[in-house]
């Protein structure tokens, strides 16, 4: 699993030699910001998931800041924030505000998203933040908690799963041990 990360993920190099990133090398280049184990993934899968519902640009600025403060892997974090993009953002955010209506008590109406095909960038990005603020309390609320829920399976299931396979890699070790050791006693 480590190998598979560190081909797809930038290295510690490639950061450095960045041109937007060098005044801040010194926090950026932290050494357990780019160190792979089974806590730091769990955790940066946390981080990327809960600042994945972040609104708007900040996404990648907050799992970014999450990561010093949590001194998990970074670019991890930051890949982990896309599962949020313009074809599953709606879907989440509803599904954040009928969590939020339910635990408030209910009574809350939700209003369609703005129609946003041709607009600009800037009227995109105006039209979806009256909407979100439209929702107000139950949105919030749902959004916290999804967040929260998000991130805590996600650490449990990166938890598990590098268990899992940590597990079956020693017995694949051990089973080789046990061969070798057996073709060894029977060819003397």
């Amino acid at each position: 699993m480590r190998k598979l990360l560190k081909r797809v993920l930038p290295d510690h190099a490639s950061v450095r030699n960045n041109r937007w990133l060098r005044p801040l090398g010194s926090t950026l280049l932290h050494p357990s910001l780019w160190h792979l184990n089974r806590h730091s993934a769990a955790g940066a899968v946390a981080v990327g998931l809960f600042c994945g519902l972040i609104p708007g640009p900040f996404q990648m600025m907050g799992a970014a800041l999450g990561c010093v403060v949590f001194r998990v892997n970074l670019p991890l974090a930051l890949v982990t924030t896309l599962y949020t993009n313009p074809f599953t953002i709606v879907p989440l955010y509803l599904l954040a505000f009928t969590l939020g209506d339910w635990l408030i008590g209910g009574g809350s109406h939700f209003v369609p998203p703005p129609e946003i095909t041709g607009m600009p960038i800037t009227q995109w990005m105006s039209a979806m933040s009256a909407w979100v603020v439209g929702l107000g309390r139950p949105l919030l609320l749902g959004l916290l908690v999804l967040a929260n829920s998000l991130a805590v399976t996600g650490y449990f299931l990166v938890r598990g799963a590098w268990r899992v396979h940590l597990m079956h890699a020693w017995r694949t070790r051990q089973k080789k041990r046990r061969a070798k050791n057996n073709k060894g006693a029977t060819g003397s």
